[in-house]
């Protein structure tokens, strides 16, 4: 996990006026981060439910939270943020 300053950093915002109350990283349930990773390796959610076996319907559900935490709008949004601030490799 990393720290403020490296978020910043890697964001960008080295020297930028930006204060270290900035907001923390979003936490993320075990599972959430796991379904991130897939998302991020362009499986769909159905083969994202065959891996890790679950139900489809759980896969949508985690996904709605993964979204909602890292204020983005779609799949795509979220695994890119996810890569910006380095939560899963």
């Amino acid at each position: 996990m990393l720290g403020t300053t490296d978020l910043h950093d890697d964001l960008g915002h080295r020297g930028s006026g930006i204060s270290e109350s900035s907001p923390p990283l979003p936490h993320l349930t075990p599972t959430q981060m796991e379904v991130l990773r897939c998302v991020r390796s362009g499986l769909l959610n159905k083969q994202i439910a065959h891996q890790l076996g679950i139900a489809e319907a759980t896969v949508k559900v985690h996904m709605t939270a993964v979204m909602r935490k890292l204020n983005v709008r779609n799949r795509t949004q979220a695994a890119i943020a996810a890569g910006q601030l380095r939560l899963v490799a």
